[in-house]
């Protein structure tokens, strides 16, 4: 497919659903100097996508200290990878996920361990919805939810020193990665205990109201909607709608947090001044702060 084809037809298809236009990810300028922090690495060679067909690049934060500490840390499994820690691969801005945790770290609050997923480009619209859409293509959500599930989270178990629980691993994402982080929430509730849904594309999805409906998560289950005033009229309702039926599933009002910002637009600027509130909330243990455990090496 050709650059022009890869950057403007998801906006075409925006238009003609009346929805936010949402560009695919392009390849990152490498002439732009990197930003990321110390205790971000590519997480090796990528890996097969089984039932896909493809492979994709990891990248992985480590908390400071990680190295010495000997403690196991919880796990924040976010889509989008290039966006997440560094402005020289980012699309359009990143979340500054390594600075707002490394500074919630050095004021102990929150350590934990973040692993950044690809998107893939060309295929981000179909790989982070798990449901056929006519204008957009067949729904590859699914496989690429059981990629995480099964073959990612398994490797990061083994080789790092992890919570492995469900009540300690989380999932997040902006826009069609706010769509997939839903999914996984409500198709695995027995690996994700949180989920942090920013500006979620559910217009591409009209049948995650009824599965949703239909799959009440866990009471401990955490979910944070969050959505810009300005990401458009659609978004705005499908989000209330999503956090209506959210309460009707009966889950608690607690463990269910709807967010929308007064001039907030569809970006990436947006999203990373959000980061810190959502983790805190999302990862707050009863009665005190989210910490490490402290484990025996």
């Amino acid at each position: 497919m050709s650059l022009f084809r890869r950057a403007f037809l998801p906006l075409l298809l925006g238009a003609a659903l009346g929805a936010p236009v949402f560009a695919v990810e392009m390849p990152a300028d490498s002439a732009k100097p990197s930003t990321a922090l110390p205790g971000v690495s590519l997480l090796g060679e990528p890996l097969a996508m089984p039932g896909l067909a493809r492979t994709r690049q990891l990248r992985i934060y480590l908390p400071p200290g990680y190295a010495t500490s000997g403690k196991r840390y919880p796990v924040l499994y976010m889509h989008d990878g290039q966006n997440l820690f560094d402005h020289a691969t980012a699309y359009a801005g990143e979340w500054k996920v390594d600075e707002t945790l490394d500074a919630l770290a050095r004021e102990g609050k929150l350590e934990m361990i973040v692993v950044g997923i690809d998107n893939g480009q060309e295929k981000r619209m179909t790989e982070l919805n798990a449901w056929d859409n006519e204008k957009i293509g067949k729904g590859e959500g699914r496989e690429y939810t059981d990629f995480i599930v099964k073959t990612v989270k398994p490797m990061i178990d083994r080789k790092y020193r992890t919570l492995p629980g469900r009540e300690h691993t989380a999932i997040m994402g902006s826009s069609m990665g706010g769509l997939a982080s839903h999914y996984a929430l409500v198709q695995y509730p027995e690996v994700f205990s949180k989920a942090g849904v920013f500006s979620p594309a559910y217009w591409t999805a009209q049948p995650a109201f009824d599965f949703v409906a239909s799959k009440p998560v866990p009471k401990d289950a955490r979910v944070f909607l969050l959505m810009g005033e300005k990401e458009g009229p659609q978004m705005n309702a499908d989000v209330k709608r999503m956090a209506e039926v959210v309460k009707k599933t009966g889950h608690p009002a607690a463990n269910t947090v709807l967010k929308i910002v007064p001039g907030a637009e569809h970006n990436e600027a947006f999203w990373a001044g959000e980061l810190r509130e959502a983790l805190l909330w999302m990862f707050a243990a009863p009665g005190g702060g989210a910490k490490a455990l402290a484990v025996s090496r």
